[in-house]
């Protein structure tokens, strides 16, 4: 599909190339200087090889344009839905100074995906002190046995962010044993909170491959066109970096897709006061807007069940979208998501021989596997590596196309277990009955094949019934249950709507009640319950506007918006918003230093170098301004900044001093921040390169871990 504003003709000027890849689509744009649309087009993505995907849709933009390009920028939810699905490559965690309480209260075991978390000796105290010697024979020993097992490595120790020592020294020997790539964890997070920041660490050392193989993907595409504008990536927070920043700290990248979705969307209809909305093919992320702005926080990032301590827009993301599997599910019913399968309409399209294999399933007896397809995603080395002999056998399979899980049980059992731990595993994928398949069977979608859709309905239809007892729908009719899921993603949506409204500063010990919350709230409001006699009633914020975005908006925010009373805005290429947004931000760093006061008339500031100790409280917050200019402005020459301006500010923590007219200064936070414009204009691009331990500078600042 493409859109186009003018005559390739019509433009000498320099223009900004676009790239979103999702789970579904890969999208791109031309955006002139002024943020105007030029052209966009959109092509499906392809897992097992990101370049025809990416290819397809460039090849439909005008080739004189993009020519023109002089900063080309990358968004994705790739690393989003690896989260949301629980999915990601193996890594080894090397934890120092960490107790088993704190690895089972971060789950870290389930983050590490087949890896392992290795407690090491070592760690130092709040006030960045050394609590016991680095235990270097163990980590040796770790990082031999797991360099051929994982992925990536990832290291984290306590108050790292006050004393980087140990983990500087576990680095330099992940580096002297193993080309893997390695992350540290003061340099993504400078807050306490130990469990939190580990996460953030396995996290990014799981998604470095994912990152990894689009960046290479589109360096390999902009090769064959040309193409030598500087290559940046959209943070979560809606700024860009460079791709070589990208892959070092790419969990900054996990909420790149829903940021610049913000930052589409904020282009496209401008409003001060907004809900914006983006559903995707695997997620709907949600983002508020006040006076203009969008709130960034890394306390408040929710990514399904996870909140990693990255700076973004805050972004509540939940596994609905347009390829959600339709479920069935104990004590509810009807459920959706948060998995992704590929919708039967799409896996149709893509494979038009299974209509014939769907045709006979839809006549023939029916089981939970009637409607599974599985088809080949991508996996890493050291995941195939892993693989069984029967899982070999499995993925050489899902090579030559997709296989009939209903058929595989029926002749050989063994390859059915096989092709399911790989599913488990998120290197392949299954179909299934989904909102875009509903879509299709009631004629409000037609891209993909309709007959396959409806064919899906049937067969979902009578699964629900004779596997699950539930649902009563007429044999053989593909609307009734179509119109079902249909009106069920909308109240989900209303549902998800005012959840990520109470979500201010969300605290997963509360998700469930917020839930419940959000679910009673939603009925209030669109009338669905009644309190006796209507005593009062409740309602979203009138002067807001709900801007929803993305391909499936037009098909259910209308209704969504009409149950909850609230203006909708569904703005023209609202389906490319991501793209658009991808070049739509500045660059900007942050460094921020924390200073405290150990005892009584010492300042210590936990800087670049390690602690240093001052006797006045303003040579410490000078030294701490120096150090955090210095940090913000390195980072941001790293992501490729232009025309560097810097902000100071400072943030203290005193009491009043009853007994006297002193104050007792107990913590203070200097922050930085360094922004600027993208380089734009034609660069030498070096070649593809596989993801090595490239690092970046280091974040610290500051009682307990």
């Amino acid at each position: 599909m493409i859109t186009s504003n003018a005559e390739s003709g019509d433009y000498e000027e320099p223009l900004r190339l676009g790239i979103d890849t999702g789970g579904t689509y890969t999208d791109a744009v031309l955006l002139d200087r002024a943020g105007s649309v030029i052209s966009t087009a959109k092509a499906l993505t392809t897992h097992h090889q990101l370049t025809v995907g990416i290819g397809e849709a460039l090849k439909q933009l005008p080739f004189e344009l993009l020519a023109r390009s002089s900063l080309v920028s990358l968004s994705t939810t790739l690393a989003t839905n690896a989260v949301v699905e629980g999915r990601g490559t193996p890594v080894c965690l090397l934890l120092a100074g960490y107790s088993a309480q704190q690895v089972d209260q971060a789950q870290l075991d389930k983050i590490v995906r087949g890896g392992q978390c290795v407690l090491i000796g070592g760690g130092h105290d709040a006030g960045g002190v050394e609590r016991e010697p680095l235990d270097i024979k163990k980590a040796h020993q770790a990082i031999e046995s797991q360099c051929d097992e994982v992925a990536a490595f990832g290291i984290s120790g306590l108050f790292g962010v006050r004393n980087t020592e140990h983990e500087l020294r576990l680095r330099d020997l992940v580096h002297s044993l193993t080309d893997k790539p390695v992350t540290c964890g003061h340099e993504l997070a400078s807050q306490l909170d130990a469990p939190r920041r580990a996460l953030t660490v396995a996290f990014n050392a799981s998604l470095i491959p994912y990152i990894d193989e689009l960046i290479r993907a589109v360096q390999v595409i902009l090769s064959e066109y040309q193409i030598t504008a500087p290559l940046m990536m959209v943070k979560g927070d809606g700024s860009l970096i460079s791709v070589e920043l990208a892959l070092a700290r790419p969990v900054e990248t996990i909420l790149s897709g829903p940021a610049a979705s913000v930052m589409g969307a904020a282009l496209l209809f401008k409003q001060d006061n907004a809900i914006i909305a983006d559903m995707g093919g695997t997620t709907t992320d949600i983002a508020i807007i006040t006076n203009g702005e969008p709130v960034v926080s890394s306390k408040a990032t929710v990514i399904g069940d996870w909140r990693p301590m990255v700076d973004a827009v805050r972004v509540f993301s939940v596994g609905l979208g347009g390829d959600s599997e339709v479920r069935f599910q104990g004590g509810v019913g009807l459920a959706i998501g948060p998995r992704r399968v590929i919708p039967m309409s799409l896996l149709a399209h893509r494979f038009p021989h299974l209509l014939e294999s769907m045709e006979r399933r839809s006549h023939s007896s029916t089981s939970a596997r009637s409607n599974r397809y599985v088809v080949q995603l991508f996996a890493e080395t050291s995941q195939k590596r892993k693989f069984s002999k029967a899982e070999a056998q499995a993925w050489e399979r899902l090579a030559d196309g997709p296989l009939d899980l209903e058929a595989a049980a029926e002749s050989d059992r063994e390859l059915m277990r096989a092709v399911a731990r790989l599913v488990r595993e998120g290197v392949a994928i299954y179909s299934g009955f989904t909102p875009t398949d509903a879509a299709h069977a009631l004629g409000k979608m037609s891209h993909w094949s309709t007959p396959a859709a409806q064919l899906g309905a049937i067969i979902w239809a009578r699964q629900m019934r004779e596997v699950y007892g539930w649902g009563q729908f007429k044999e053989r009719d593909p609307v009734g249950p179509s119109q079902a899921v249909q009106d069920y993603v909308i109240s989900v949506i209303c549902q998800t709507l005012v959840s990520a409204c109470l979500a201010t500063d969300p605290d997963q010990r509360n998700s469930l009640e917020r839930e419940r919350t959000a679910r009673l709230f939603s009925e209030w409001i669109n009338g669905m319950s009644r309190i006796d006699g209507d005593l009062f009633s409740l309602q979203l914020d009138r002067g807001r506007t709900l801007v929803a975005v993305g391909a499936p908006a037009p098909i259910y925010y209308p209704e969504a918006a009409q149950r909850l009373n609230i203006t909708l805005a569904l703005p023209e290429h609202a389906e490319v918003a991501n793209a658009i947004g991808a070049v739509a931000g500045s660059i900007a760093q942050r460094g921020q230093v924390t200073v405290t006061q150990p005892a009584q008339g010492i300042f210590r500031v936990f800087g670049l170098k390690g602690p240093v100790d001052h006797s006045h409280l303003d040579d410490a917050l000078l030294d701490a301004e120096n150090q955090a200019i210095q940090l913000a402005r390195k980072k941001a020459l790293m992501a490729g900044a232009k025309e560097i301006q810097i902000t100071v500010s400072r943030d203290q923590d005193v009491v009043d001093d009853p007994d006297s007219p002193a104050t007792v200064f107990f913590e203070g936070r200097v922050t930085a921040i360094a922004s600027g414009r993208p380089a734009m204009g034609p660069t030498e691009r070096p070649l593809p390169q596989r993801a090595t331990g490239v690092q970046s500078g280091a974040d610290l600042t500051g009682q307990t871990d």
